[in-house]
């Protein structure tokens, strides 16, 4: 079926036109956002919350300082060991950088201008927007029914083949597999995961959220601040 273009201007929003999509389930809203380094990301707007549609790639926090970089193939041990804010990236053009939490907090701040990591609570209430009960969104590991394949890349495309997922993008999330690197250093590059941080902390452990390529449900714990995530920046 013809997908139906419509055009429009939204007062006050200053990161860019919007365009609404007709689909065959739902009406869409985009706009896009720019980083410090000059990076442009598609956003969507899914229930009365924005969201970027791409992973953060900014090497700067939004004062223009560095982010201390750590090369993938370097000593596990750096990373582990690292004492401040700090990325990684396995292929940033396509999934953007995983950060480890000392970035996350750090009072630079990562999100372009009037945007911010979301937090635990707002991650809940994206995944109660797309369907999963409030009860299921408070509990940890696996929740939900098939919130993972409404938030992943339509088709699955850039997931391995044969996934259990079969992504419908419904919300232009675009979830792909950005990996993660673990604790002790070390990365998982198979391309059949992606581990996205919250803002929200406790006990020395910080919050995220998980997607597997053999799940359809939405995975959330809590784990150590060393381990390197991909992000997502939601609108003030």
């Amino acid at each position: 079926m013809k997908r139906l273009i419509y055009l429009f201007f939204v007062a006050g929003f200053v990161f860019g036109s919007c365009h609404k999509e007709n689909t065959s389930i739902q009406v869409l809203t985009y706009g896009t956002v720019t980083d410090v380094d000059g990076n442009s990301y598609k956003t969507v707007k899914i229930g009365d919350q924005w969201w970027m549609c791409e992973n953060l790639k900014t090497t700067h926090y939004r004062d223009g300082s560095n982010i201390s970089y750590i090369d993938i193939n370097d000593p596990d041990t750096s990373w582990s060991n690292t004492a401040e804010g700090a990325y990684c990236h396995i292929n940033d053009s396509i999934y953007g950088n995983l950060y480890n939490f000392k970035a996350v907090s750090d009072s630079r701040k990562l999100a372009p201008e009037g945007w911010h990591i979301p937090t635990d609570a707002e991650w809940q209430k994206l995944e109660q927007h797309i369907g999963m009960s409030v009860s299921q969104s408070e509990m940890l590991a696996w929740r939900g029914t098939n919130e993972a394949e409404k938030l992943v890349s339509k088709s699955s495309i850039g997931w391995p083949t044969g996934s259990l997922i079969f992504g419908t993008d419904e919300y232009a999330f675009n979830a792909l597999p950005g990996g993660v690197r673990v604790m002790d250093g070390s990365t998982n590059t198979t391309q059949s995961m992606t581990f996205l941080w919250t803002s929200t902390s406790s006990s020395n452990q910080a919050y995220y959220r998980y997607i597997d390529f053999q799940h359809k449900q939405l995975f959330r714990q809590r784990t150590s601040s060393i381990y390197g995530m991909s992000i997502r920046c939601v609108k003030d």
